[in-house]
């Protein structure tokens, strides 16, 4: 099985209260390559500029992750700046330059039209329906949005919506596109907009998932040393996606162990700058965190 993703890749400067760097490989699309890699195949359809090099290329060449989608344009690759608060709640975007992203026009290579799953990143609805227009089939379609395609293209993300499987965002995107405060009844509103499964990202309160009747919550796995949280909404979708993929049922438990794969890679991602602590993750650490997971939220019945 693989897995299509759509969607940025980017550098970012990035400052934290322990760290920062300028130009650190980041954008959705390689967060979430590179966490789903550790399940399944993986086929990236982004846009970079002339300053990205091989240096960068090699982040992949030990996964599975196929960079053949991956277009070069004349100019610079989407660069973008953010600052964290002292506590890591808080974010200040320095600066957004969108470069050949500006222009980016997804076209999927004839070998990747027949992904098993795909994935549509945040980008402009419009983009993410050309997409669906482009693969035969999938057995799977998840896609994210953002609070500004929620306000400026009501219609178009519209019928998006209605055109795929899953919906990974997070609780405030949740509360803006249902118009409703209380999550339960937000996700009864956007499950009832087309997607069948829908899944809230609560940052450091956990995960919660809406599906016919099925509900599922999770917390979000203790750490002692939390970094940098740019790409842990991204490298949750990864890891969710990921194991997906590799089952051919999406029945209740599969989705709620993916939910908790999901979970694993976020809270990896987070445990250094950028991608530094996923490019030097191991398998065996996912699978052992996934255990520790389990064994943090089992316990006995009455």
């Amino acid at each position: 099985m693989s897995i299509l993703v759509v969607g940025s890749v980017a550098f970012d400067d990035l400052k934290t209260p322990t760290k920062q760097a300028e130009n650190v490989l980041g954008g959705a699309a390689t967060y979430f390559a590179l966490s789903a890699s550790f399940f399944t195949d993986v086929n990236v359809v982004a846009v970079v500029g002339e300053d990205f090099t091989d240096k960068e290329r090699q982040v992949f060449d030990e996964r599975p992750v196929d960079l053949s989608g991956l277009e070069t344009m004349k100019g610079k690759t989407f660069r973008w700046g953010g600052e964290y608060s002292s506590d890591l709640t808080q974010r200040k975007t320095l600066f957004t330059e969108l470069g050949v992203f500006e222009s980016f026009q997804p076209r999927i290579p004839d070998h990747f039209r027949k992904s098993s799953l795909v994935f549509l990143a945040n980008i402009h609805p419009t983009l993410q329906l050309d997409v669906m227009k482009q693969v035969e089939q999938p057995r799977l379609t998840g896609a994210d949005t953002m609070n500004y395609w929620i306000e400026r293209t009501p219609e178009e993300l519209a019928s998006m919506l209605k055109s795929i499987d899953v919906l990974v965002i997070n609780d405030e995107e949740a509360r803006q596109l249902a118009g409703e405060h209380n999550l339960v009844k937000a996700a009864s509103n956007i499950r009832s907009m087309g997607p069948s499964t829908l899944v809230i990202k609560r940052g450091e309160y956990g995960v919660l998932c809406f599906r016919e009747k099925e509900r599922f919550a999770t917390v979000s796995f203790p750490l002692e040393t939390v970094v940098d949280p740019t790409g842990a909404g991204d490298s949750f979708a990864g890891g969710f996606m990921g194991y997906l993929a590799n089952r051919e049922a999406q029945d209740d438990r599969v989705v709620r162990q993916a939910i908790i794969f999901g979970s694993v890679l976020g809270s990896f991602c987070v445990e250094d700058l950028g991608t530094e602590r996923l490019q030097r993750l191991s398998r065996d650490e996912v699978y052992e965190r996934y255990q520790e997971f389990k064994d943090l939220t089992d316990f006995a019945s009455l």
